[in-house]
């Protein structure tokens, strides 16, 4: 342990615990002093409240440690150069009290604004908090008549005083003293203790960890109850605060909301218009077409990882690589036009809950704190039991907080809660997630309904093929058909048929419980990954990129539902609206999504689109036979036949009545949805 006498490594340990130590006694503060939760009655009961208490102290702890390495980050840098250093140079040593000086400061204002910021609207420092500046006259009168600002300033100054001051006592006590010779193999022990635990501090987290894709503790992890006044006891203001400022200012244009509203409503069926308020929000009775089941209907959605239609057989892969699903499609309700509104898994996670298409410009909604809880017609189906089960970690893109904060009482299964090792870096394999879920949906009493959302991921590189896969063969076609028929390699078209051969099993399990006979399964496709060629397909498919959106969609209940094929043009926010319709469900839609067996009042339906994301994307709207796409501005407009042998042409001065129609939807939808996103808030809307 001849390392851990170097004076700079004791600077920084010593410098890293006290700001560690200030961080945490500011919580306990914010704890006993600001926050809505009573921690001494939630220590004195027993049960879930102290132990959510305690896990979200956990939390917090560990992002005031993360501050505290990120602060003292710099110093090391200047502690280990090479030549001038802190030991060495008196300049690098002024230098570095200057900087803890300022970051102090710039750090105890945050915290302090925090506090008033919390008292105030009982919401944690954020990025809305700038808003304060438009009207910086009145903010500022405010607080002066509000709060003793002059005994709050001096206990600013005084508090950054003393840390200055603790830390400079630090300083002289590890840089000044006398130098203690160590060796080689001893420094290089130390360098490998202390990245591993910078590591491990910055990461926040000590188990559970994927070396492969390592998930670091977010702000969504304090979430993780579903209660905001609790989950505020979790958060660390500086991260928060920084987090929620690379959130774009502006997420929506309201002019541009404004102008396409009459279209937009009538699309939605909105029957009390209001064009000033923006309100879309309609109430959906019980309909007649409801199922005829003696008790409420389970249901089960199983999100089919990375499935794009072009690979199933049902629609028309020649090397029938999905029997299952085509068995499925042809004994249940088939959608042949189903789309995702954008690609990627945590995009299409969130539209399937939300009924939102994800038109995040930047990053995913997900990962916006201020827009986490969501209002979604999962919760209008009152009595139910809510379970969402995925194999790996549902921190990924933060989903787990949308899916703890949106769904009230929501059960989740994650990693960690398996019984089953690990198949790669997705978690456990689809195929014993199917099981184990399959057990707890089994052991589930039958009085109860339940709404249960199994989230696969095996289609998905390393396209892993686990040694226990129920007897599962790999195929090897030609490298010659595998390219023509949209795959690029043998693992790729095995993964498809794994996730197929699974959901057979998974279904073989079910029918011998005693929820089948009672449950709506809802298969749907994630999106589609890399293509080779698609000649089985359209050429509109390749030729205008509608091959990534273009995906599955069956729903199964071969007891309840007659088989039926739907020609239009669906899209996944309809999903819900269209199961809460089967179910008997009444419900409020704030969103985009519509009950297919409900009348499109636009006539032929429209679904829209994002077919290319970024910055400036490309946005769209589809029907069974057309397509229209735009620059998100609403700039170079064209229409494109989907049947034609040359979908790229220009249709719109054949179709003029067709071109304006999805022209003025596909606008309106993009724009009324990146307000939705924010409109769509619980709380907010």
């Amino acid at each position: 342990m001849q390392w851990l006498r170097s004076r700079r490594l004791n600077y920084l340990l010593a410098g890293t615990c006290i700001y560690f130590l200030l961080f945490s006694l500011l919580r306990l503060v914010f704890l006993f002093g600001y926050s809505a939760v009573d921690p001494l009655a939630a220590v004195e009961v027993s049960g879930e409240a102290r132990e959510a208490l305690w896990r979200t102290l956990g939390v917090g702890f560990r992002f005031d440690l993360r501050l505290a390495i990120l602060l003292m980050l710099p110093l090391a840098a200047l502690a280990y150069l090479p030549r001038f250093n802190l030991l060495r140079t008196a300049g690098l040593r002024w230098l570095g009290r200057g900087y803890l000086a300022l970051a102090t400061a710039l750090l105890l204002l945050i915290y302090f604004v925090d506090f008033g910021h919390y008292d105030y609207l009982a919401t944690r420092i954020n990025a809305t908090v700038l808003r304060f500046a438009g009207d910086a006259q009145i903010s500022r009168d405010m607080l002066w008549q509000s709060y003793p600002v002059v005994w709050i300033t001096l206990g600013w100054l005084a508090l950054t005083a003393l840390m200055c001051a603790l830390m400079w006592g630090a300083e002289q006590r590890t840089l000044e003293r006398p130098a203690v010779a160590i060796g080689k193999p001893a420094i290089a022990i130390g360098v490998a203790v202390v990245v591993v635990a910078t590591f491990l501090g910055l990461l926040g987290r000590v188990s559970n960890i994927n070396i492969e894709n390592p998930v670091p503790l977010r702000w969504n992890d304090a979430f993780f109850s579903g209660d905001p006044a609790l989950a505020a006891v979790g958060l660390n203001p500086v991260i928060y605060l920084y987090d929620t400022l690379k959130i774009s200012p502006a997420p929506y244009d309201r002019e541009q909301v404004s102008q396409h509203y009459p279209e937009v409503a009538a699309y939605l069926g909105v029957e009390q218009r209001d064009a000033e308020a923006l309100a879309f929000a309609r109430s959906v009775r019980v309909q007649p077409h409801r199922l005829s089941a003696e008790r409420p209907p389970n249901v089960v959605l199983v999100m089919l990882e990375s499935l794009g239609a072009s690979r199933v057989g049902a629609y028309g892969n020649p090397l029938q690589p999905t029997p299952n699903l085509d068995r499925i499609a042809a004994e249940g309700w088939f959608f042949k036009h189903f789309y995702v509104p954008v690609t990627g898994t945590a995009k299409t996670i969130w539209a399937s809950i939300t009924g939102i298409a994800d038109v995040s410009r930047e990053e995913t909604a997900s990962r916006n704190p201020l827009i986490a809880r969501q209002h979604t017609v999962i919760n209008a189906f009152e009595g139910y039991r809510k379970l969402y089960m995925v194999g790996g970690n549902a921190g990924w893109a933060n989903i787990d907080a949308l899916i703890r904060q949106s769904i009230e009482g929501v059960e989740l299964y994650q990693e960690g809660d398996w019984q089953s090792p690990n198949a790669d870096v997705w978690g456990i394999s689809d195929l014993n997630l199917f099981k184990e879920a399959n057990a707890i949906l089994s052991a589930l009493p039958e009085d109860r309904p339940f709404f249960a959302y199994i989230q696969t991921a095996g289609n998905h590189r390393p396209f892993t093929i686990p040694e226990d896969n129920d007897g599962f063969e790999p195929l090897q076609p030609t490298a010659e058909e595998l390219h023509r028929y949209g795959f690029k390699s043998a693992k790729q078209f095995n993964a498809v048929r794994l996730l197929d051969f699974n959901i057979g099993r998974f279904l073989e399990m079910a029918r011998e419980s005693d929820y089948f006979d009672n449950t709506v399964f809802v298969f749907f496709g994630d999106h589609n990954n890399r293509i080779t060629t698609l000649s089985h397909m359209p050429p509109a498919f390749e030729q205008l990129g509608l091959e990534s959106n273009h995906v599955p969609h069956m729903i199964y209940a071969p007891k309840l539902l007659q088989p039926r094929v739907i020609e239009e043009a669906v899209g996944l926010v309809d999903m819900l609206p269209t199961v809460a319709g089967l179910a008997g469900i009444e419900y409020r839609n704030p969103t985009m999504g519509r009950d297919v067996q409900l009348p499109a009042p636009e006539g032929e339906r429209v679904v829209p689109l994002v077919l290319r994301e970024g910055s400036f994307p490309l946005i769209g709207a589809v029907t069974s036979r057309f397509l229209v796409q735009m620059n998100h501005d609403g700039s170079n407009p064209s229409l494109h036949d989907l049947a034609s042998p040359t979908p790229a042409e220009n249709v719109a001065a054949q179709h003029p009545g067709e071109y304006e129609r999805l022209r003025r939807l596909a606008r309106g939808l993009y724009e009324s949805s990146r307000m939705m996103l924010y409109s769509n808030v619980v709380g907010e809307g």
